[in-house]
């Protein structure tokens, strides 16, 4: 139940921000290995990203790729999120006394990551392909052709082999990783903080959405990188073996992301990543901790 309940409160914070990350995509895809103020900008900022695409993809351009979002969200999240509340309720990353020991919080985030990340790999390469998608006149990146995700699915394991579906995940897994290590424990220690300062009661929902506030802010700082490169390595074009043409793999995108466009390069669409990640934080542990919250209080009256 933990898994269906982490996956659930994971798809409704993902109704809401999907747009966001099409926004976030193409912006991470703009001016790809081009130094700054050598490409054409199609998008200035989150807002006119948002314009831009609603006026030339018309409205429903900002929510491409829902469907493999939707399902990459249930898999992913629904893995991570689901093992960490197993961890948690065995007492692992609590002292006898309910203190959260930090070294343990985090190493069982970034476990529970790592399984997120492999099994949900395949449906997020998809995303990405559809979501950067667009009118050749707003194009950024790699453009894939897909007609919906079981179409991409489909003729991705065809070209490429079983294998193929896999693409990207050596990036894929140090983003999650990272991302799911510093959330859960940001959010786990945020909580307890907050809790200790009894500015709300112990069983408010404000509790865990003040928390989720504070885990917003340091998964996107942490996160935001690793993201950059993992967008990229998603989306790159192919041989006919299923090797990128751009990058070889996590190292060689990151180097050749700094020396191209400079270590802001690796920071490009930080403010659409915090309004897509952010809201998406709060909105997912929020979800999460309320949804655990009820089924613990059903099964008391059960």
């Amino acid at each position: 139940m933990d898994f269906v309940l982490s996956g659930a409160a994971a798809c409704g914070a993902c109704l809401f921000t999907n747009p966001l990350e099409v926004v976030k995509t193409r912006m991470q895809l703009q001016g790809e290995l081009k130094a700054p103020g050598s490409y054409q900008v199609h998008y200035r900022n989150v807002f006119h990203a948002f314009y831009t695409i609603a006026k030339v993809d018309g409205l429903a351009g900002l929510q491409k790729g829902l469907v493999p979002g939707l399902l990459y969200q249930f898999c992913m999240n629904g893995v991570r999120l689901g093992s960490f509340a197993v961890i948690e309720s065995a007492g692992y990353i609590h002292t006898e006394d309910g203190r959260l020991i930090p070294g343990k919080s985090i190493a069982a985030g970034a476990t529970a990551g790592v399984t997120g990340a492999v099994i949900g790999s395949p449906v997020y390469l998809v995303k990405t392909h559809l979501q950067s998608q667009s009118t050749s006149s707003i194009a950024v990146g790699h453009q894939h052709y897909h007609q919906g995700m079981v179409h991409a699915l489909l003729r991705i394991q065809k070209q490429h082999g079983i294998l193929g579906l896999w693409r990207g995940s050596s990036a894929a897994v140090p983003r999650v990783t990272v991302g799911s290590a510093s959330q859960l424990y940001s959010f786990t220690a945020s909580k307890e903080f907050i809790s200790d300062l009894q500015i709300f009661p112990s069983d408010s929902w404000l509790v865990a959405l003040s928390a989720g506030m504070v885990s917003s802010v340091v998964v996107v700082a942490a996160m935001t990188p690793f993201d950059v490169v993992s967008t990229r390595l998603y989306n790159q074009s192919v041989d006919s073996r299923g090797q990128g043409l751009l990058y070889r793999g996590f190292v060689d995108c990151f180097m050749k992301t700094v020396r191209k466009e400079s270590v802001l390069g690796l920071y490009k669409g930080i403010g659409a990543s915090y309004f897509r990640l952010g809201p998406h934080t709060v909105l997912s542990l929020l979800f999460w901790n309320e949804l655990r919250k009820l089924y613990s209080q059903h099964q008391l009256h059960s």
